[in-house]
C-alpha cells in the first residue's frame, strides 16, 4: 500500500472517544454472578473455562463458558453460533456497538471472527490466525491481531485491509508476535519479538519489545521496556498503556504503566502487599482504571491468585473473592466502574463475574 493510501486507512481509524461514563452513584457494589454453559473447571495457567474478558455497553460482557464463545445480557448467557459442536474458542473483545471479535480453535488451528449479538452466524476473517489470543475492536469497527507469522493486521467489515510494519529501528529477524489492543484514536498496541544471528560474529540478538502503531498515520515506533521482556495488553484513549514485566518462567510478573507521551521507561506501581507478583490485562477508555491478577509462584502458593484493581494513580488494591479461598481473576475494566472476569465459587466451580461499582469494593488486603 501505499503511503498516502496508509494514511487514508489510518485516518478511518480514528473516531471520537465519548464523554467518561460515571458509575451510578445509587448501584449497589456487588459480584454479580453470571448465568454458564457446561463445564466450569479451574486449572490455573491454562485456557479458561469460563470468565468475562471485556465488557459492552449497557449491561453487555463477552467472553467464553463452557470452553465456547459466548456473551451475556444481564446474567443470562448466550452461545455464539457455531455450525461445529466441537469447535471450542473465545469472544475476546466488543465494541460500543456491540460488534465482537472472536477466536475459535478447530483442527489444530485458531482463526478469528466477528459476531453481532442476533445474527444468525459468525463472519470469519480472512488469513487470520487466533493462535496468541489477542485481538481487539474499536467502535469504529477495526479488528486488529496477527494475521500470519510475523505479521500483525488489520480488518474492517469482514475483510483484510492493511498490514503492521515493523518499526523501522527494529533490527534484522525481527517479527510481529501479538498484537493486542487498538483505541478509538486508532492507536494500535503489540510486540516485536527480535531473534537474529549476526553472521560476521555469530552474536545473538533477541529481545521482546512493545510496538506502538500511531493512529495519526506517522510511522510505528519501539517503546521502552522495563527490565526483562515488557508485554503490553492495553490502552485507553490517552495513549496510557497497561501490561507487565516478566521475567522467565518463575512467574515472576510485575504491574507496568507507560505514561504519555510515552518516550520513558516502564514504571510499577508494585502489587498487593499479600502477594509477590502481578500483572495489569486492562485498562478503561477514559477513567484510568487498570485490573489484573495478583500471584504466587505455583510451587509457593501461599494464598490463590486474586483480581486486583488500580484507580488512577493509587495504590493497586484487591477485589473480594467469590469464595474465601477460592481463586479470582480481573480481565476487562470499563468507564462505568464494572469489572469482569472470572472466580471460583465455594463448590470450587469457576465462575464468570462482573464486579459492580468496583473501585468502591476495591480494598487493602494486607500482607
Amino acid at each position: 500500500m501505499s503511503a498516502a493510501g496508509a494514511a487514508i486507512v489510518l485516518a478511518g481509524l480514528i473516531t471520537a472517544a465519548g464523554p467518561a461514563v460515571a458509575a451510578d452513584a445509587k448501584c449497589a457494589p456487588k459480584i454479580q454472578v453470571l448465568g454458564t454453559i457446561g463445564n466450569e473447571s479451574y486449572a490455573r495457567d491454562v485456557q479458561r473455562s469460563q470468565g468475562v474478558f471485556d465488557l459492552g455497553a449497557g449491561d453487555l460482557a463477552v467472553g467464553v463458558s463452557g470452553y465456547r464463545p459466548a456473551y451475556w445480557t444481564g446474567t443470562t448467557v448466550h452461545p455464539v453460533p457455531l455450525t461445529d459442536p466441537n469447535v471450542t474458542g473465545q469472544v475476546l473483545a466488543v465494541n460500543a456497538h456491540g460488534l465482537m471479535v472472536g477466536v475459535l480453535h478447530h483442527s489444530g488451528a485458531a482463526s478469528l471472527f466477528t459476531y453481532r449479538a442476533g445474527a444468525a452466524a459468525i463472519t470469519p476473517l480472512p488469513d487470520s490466525d487466533g493462535s496468541d489470543l489477542e485481538a481487539d475492536i474499536n467502535d469504529a469497527g477495526y479488528v486488529v491481531s496477527r494475521s500470519g507469522s510475523g505479521i500483525g493486521t488489520v480488518w474492517k467489515d469482514g475483510q483484510k485491509v492493511r498490514d503492521l510494519p515493523v518499526p523501522a529501528d527494529a533490527g534484522p529477524g525481527t517479527r510481529i508476535t501479538t498484537v493486542t489492543g487498538i483505541n478509538n484514536q486508532g492507536d494500535i498496541l503489540g510486540m516485536a519479538t527480535q531473534d537474529y544471528e549476526v553472521p560476521e560474529t555469530g552474536a545473538h540478538l533477541e529481545g521482546t519489545r512493545p510496538v506502538l502503531w500511531p493512529g495519526d498515520g506517522s510511522a510505528a515506533r519501539l517503546l521502552a521496556p522495563a527490565v526483562n521482556d515488557s508485554y503490553v495488553q492495553d490502552l485507553d484513549e490517552s495513549r496510557r498503556i497497561v501490561g507487565y514485566d516478566w521475567a522467565g518462567p518463575w512467574h515472576e510478573y510485575q504491574p507496568l504503566v507507560w505514561e504519555p507521551p510515552l518516550t520513558g521507561p516502564a514504571t510499577s506501581p508494585g502489587g498487593l502487599s499479600s502477594h509477590p507478583y502481578a500483572t495489569f490485562e486492562a485498562i478503561s477508555a477514559t477513567t484510568n482504571v487498570s485490573v489484573g491478577t495478583a500471584k504466587f509462584h505455583p510451587d509457593e502458593m501461599t494464598r490463590p491468585d486474586q483480581a486486583l484493581l488500580r484507580a488512577g494513580s493509587g495504590p493497586v488494591k484487591a477485589l473480594p473473592r467469590l469464595a474465601a479461598g477460592g481463586a479470582s481473576m480481573a480481565d476487562a475494566v470499563s468507564d462505568a466502574d464494572r469489572v469482569g472476569g472470572a472466580a471460583v465459587n465455594a463448590k470450587g466451580k469457576l465462575k464468570p463475574v462482573i464486579w459492580t461499582c468496583a473501585t468502591r469494593q476495591a480494598y487493602n488486603p494486607g500482607s
